[in-house]
């Protein structure tokens, strides 16, 4: 019976040990690169072949501004730390994405499109390659398969 406790004890070691992530070599210039982001005026109209029409409601446009300039800065803040994971970059989008929460039932699909757009040219800062099906939940409501 100790055995079989010492053996569940150990498979759950690894598994904990396993949720830290792989890790992550900030590029040199990420630091430059997220105040250039943060910087630019977000959620204007742009033409083909990136087309968007512009915010549904320009009321909106400093709080939507505000909600990915702040993952912008979470990402910096983990790119800037000592050990960068994917998993830790992965949990600064499910915060960033929550901040859409009370707000989500309102937004039109093309400001989700271009949510979805400036968090992936956040993660393409420190060459983040997933999301780990977050973005395509938030917007479609599922991961497709």
């Amino acid at each position: 019976m100790k055995k079989s406790h010492f053996i569940v004890f150990l498979l759950l070691f690894f598994v904990a040990c396993g949720q830290n992530g792989k890790p992550m070599k900030t590029p040199e210039n990420a630091a430059e690169k997220f105040d250039v982001f943060i910087a630019k005026k977000k959620f204007d109209a742009q033409p083909y072949p990136n087309y968007y029409p512009g915010l549904a409601d320009e009321k909106m446009q400093p709080i939507f501004t505000e909600k990915i300039n702040q993952i912008a800065l979470d990402f910096k803040e983990v790119a800037l730390s000592n050990n960068p994971t994917d998993k830790k970059y992965q949990e600064k989008i499910a915060v960033g994405l929550a901040r859409f929460s009370e707000i989500y039932l309102e937004t039109d699909s093309e400001d989700l499109d271009r949510i979805c757009s400036y968090i992936e040219e956040i993660m393409d800062i420190v060459a983040l390659e997933s999301s780990d099906g977050q973005l395509s939940s938030f917007r479609y409501g599922f991961e497709p398969k």
